[in-house]
């Protein structure tokens, strides 16, 4: 098979979608591997590297989308590319479909078969193409957070970490998951005072148990999250419903009963985002002011550490990528239920339940595109 990476376009964006050692595991395989000129260079990792690997080098996307028949890359397709996307082609991304009626149509219209990373699925229901991304937006969460409470970045002028004598910040992570998980670590390591929110309860078990006696857990609820945004200096929002729109769990209303100048990093976002106020930014320009609370609602938090990302991410891809080159897409989703579970749009029908429902788009069953 032929596949192409292009270069990411998407704003702030450094991570690429494949590194050379996967490169050469293709060619291995007997396939042809196209990179864009420039591909890796966000992610430290130069045109020769993939050469010497076994890639041929292309001058522009327009040449790699015309050569390759599957592509892999980090983020969505943007309307640039759309007109480069034909029914021949195979997509292996993220796409967040359910975030994005516009994008959902373009891929429609274009006839061909997308496989999101993020709603690959295995048995145990654990998303492993969204875990390694999930880690790092979690760890970076706080990272972030702690950056912009800082008062020339807009924030409460609060040290995470506290010192000797004064109180260190209240941290309240909506959401037990990856993201959750790995926010409350970090936050936890700190200093800060953490509280997690979750509606499973086994999970929060689980979570009391591994985390350090400055983290505590609490059931989910529009009352408890209410209740623990009244104290809060930095909220994560890090709610997830795989391959569905972000349920809004703060409200508006919820916002002017915070602290003055507090943080939101609404990692979210990438599904719509679980605040009333949420809306997408960037790295370059990654927060607004609204309602006297600091958003910072990043749409691609893995993207500023580049090289870290790019190397977990092919990490996990790699293996599933080289099903789908080997078997091609029917055959690979046929007999690997994970990639099955990965079709989201295919032959202009939506396929996954979840982005069906958000997009209000009809819905086809797996099956019958498989059939």
């Amino acid at each position: 098979m032929k596949i192409g990476i292009p270069r990411e376009i998407k704003a702030d964006e450094y991570r690429v979608a494949i590194v050379p050692a996967g490169v050469d595991a293709l060619v291995r395989g007997g396939h042809q591997v196209v990179v864009e000129k420039g591909a890796g260079d966000g992610s430290a990792i130069g045109d020769l590297a993939y050469q010497a690997a076994g890639a041929r080098i292309a001058g522009s996307r327009e040449e790699v989308f015309s050569a390759a028949e599957m592509i892999l890359k980090v983020k969505e397709p943007l309307e640039e590319e759309f007109p480069l996307i034909t029914s021949r082609h195979i997509l292996f991304t993220y796409f967040h479909f359910a975030s994005s009626r516009a994008l959902t149509d373009a891929m429609v219209k274009s006839g061909a078969v997308c496989i999101a990373y993020e709603t690959v699925e295995l048995e145990d229901r654990s998303l492993p193409l969204l875990i390694p991304m999930s880690e790092v937006a979690g760890r970076m969460a706080i990272q972030e957070g702690a950056k912009f409470l800082e008062k020339p970045m807009e924030g409460r002028g609060i040290l995470l970490a506290g010192v000797p004598g004064v109180a260190p910040a209240s941290v309240v992570i909506i959401g037990g998951g990856i993201v959750g998980a790995n926010a409350a670590r970090i936050a936890a390591g700190l200093g800060a005072q953490v509280c997690i929110l979750d509606i499973n309860l086994s999970r929060l078990r689980y979570l009391s148990e591994i985390m350090p006696p400055n983290v505590i857990t609490l059931m989910s609820n529009p009352f408890n999250i209410t209740e623990c945004l009244k104290g809060a200096d930095l909220v994560v929002g890090a709610v997830l419903i795989p391959g569905a729109k972000a349920p809004k769990l703060i409200r508006r209303a919820d916002l002017k009963l915070m602290k003055h100048r507090a943080v939101l990093v609404d990692v979210a976002i990438d599904q719509g985002g679980c605040s009333e106020t949420s809306r997408p930014t960037t790295h370059s320009k990654p927060i607004y002011i609204e309602e006297d609370i600091v958003h910072y609602c990043v749409a691609n938090i893995p993207g500023a550490v580049g090289t870290t990302s790019t190397y977990a991410l092919t990490n996990v891809t790699l293996p599933y990528a080289l099903e789908i080159a080997a078997k091609g897409w029917s055959r690979a989703a046929r007999e690997n239920a994970a990639i099955r579970k990965g079709l989201n749009v295919v032959g202009g029908k939506v396929c996954y339940r979840g982005v069906s429902d958000a997009v209000g788009l009809p819905h086809t069953a797996v099956e019958q595109v498989l059939a």
